[in-house]
């Protein structure tokens, strides 16, 4: 099987290479591609690789491309090697919300995959791992209706949040003169910024339209009244959310529980918390806090955490992979 990575040289992108090896995926040949050249810039199996600057005419040929960049590449490049017959594995936001394209989560809706798809992008990195939390929940009790918060960390701003947040911290600690914000909405050292993206007039930001699109989409529930803040958190990888739910029908903690202790993809934690730096460099998403709100049966909190750079994005794109290779749709 060849793969190419568009991207290859951002978080996303190396972290794409390394889940690939590491699930051991059978890659007969792997090629890099970035917006320029650049010698021996990534690594694959122990090996360094040349990254080449990704055109129309470089993508051909391979079974397999990965997009992990942002979405001008995708938006120039997916649909023409798609068309030529490759498989386009896209984590910009360009085809999330294509009415005929499926938004695969392989634990969730495998079924949804369809023969004809060549283009399969990843769904919103907040969005996959809130789903992976609901997703048990609405097969047991259903769901009624949905309020979330979450704390998002800086590697989702990509590479140049996380050089900011690093940055920044150094000129506190310093007594140096802190840089002005760039990546977010405010200064992120030592504070929350509770704006990621655009406000637009009904004063949500692009992320949270984003996060509520893309789980009514991953879920099949196109009407479920989903309301979410979306906030910046100074953390380097994993993002949390605080999720307040209400059920189609009662349920107990206990069936709630039984439901999330045997999804895939999934640790329920019974007892005690969950952080983002315990989960770091995992794929699994975590659950702590289950509750009920009150003696309805029909409302609850939990929180949630996971690597958005792996499962969020990365590891989400090479379980879909797995799961064409598994259906026949890409030769090994």
């Amino acid at each position: 099987m060849k793969v190419a990575v568009v991207g290859a040289t951002g978080i996303v992108g190396e972290t794409v290479l390394r889940v690939l090896e590491e699930r051991r995926l059978p890659v007969s040949s792997l090629a890099a591609f970035a917006s320029r050249d650049r010698a021996a810039a990534v690594m694959f199996r122990g090996r360094s690789v040349d990254v080449h600057r990704a055109t129309a005419d470089s993508l051909r040929g391979f079974d397999v491309v990965f997009f992990a960049g942002g979405d001008q590449a995708s938006v120039g490049l997916a649909a023409g090697i798609a068309g030529n017959g490759c498989i386009v594995i896209d984590n910009s936001a360009t085809f999330r919300l294509d009415p005929n394209v499926a938004l695969i989560v392989p634990e969730i809706n495998a079924a949804a995959l369809r023969p004809q798809q060549r283009i399969f992008p990843v769904a919103n990195c907040t969005a996959i791992i809130v789903c992976v939390a609901l997703a048990p929940v609405c097969s047991v009790a259903g769901l009624q209706r949905v309020h979330a918060a979450t704390y998002q960390a800086v590697s989702g701003a990509g590479r140049p949040g996380l050089d900011e947040l690093q940055a920044a911290e150094h000129a506190i600690q310093h007594d140096g003169a802190e840089p002005p914000p760039q990546a977010f909405a405010a200064r992120i050292a030592r504070n929350v910024v509770p704006q990621i993206g655009e406000l637009d007039q009904r004063g949500y930001t692009l992320e949270e339209t984003k996060i509520q699109a893309e789980v009514r989409k991953i879920l099949a529930l196109d009407a479920l009244p989903f309301s979410v803040i979306a906030v910046r958190v100074p953390v380097r990888y994993a993002h949390c959310a605080a999720v307040f739910f209400e059920t189609e029908r009662a349920a107990s903690v206990k069936d709630l529980s039984a439901a999330l202790e045997e999804a895939p993809g999934l640790v329920y934690h019974g007892r005690g918390i969950v952080t983002p730096r315990d989960v770091e460099g995992t794929d699994d998403v975590h659950v702590a806090r289950l509750r009920a709100e009150d003696e309805s049966g029909h409302r609850f909190a939990m929180w949630i955490c996971g690597d958005q750079v792996r499962k969020g994005a990365a590891t989400n794109g090479v379980q879909i992979l797995e799961l064409l290779l598994e259906r026949g749709m890409v030769a090994a």
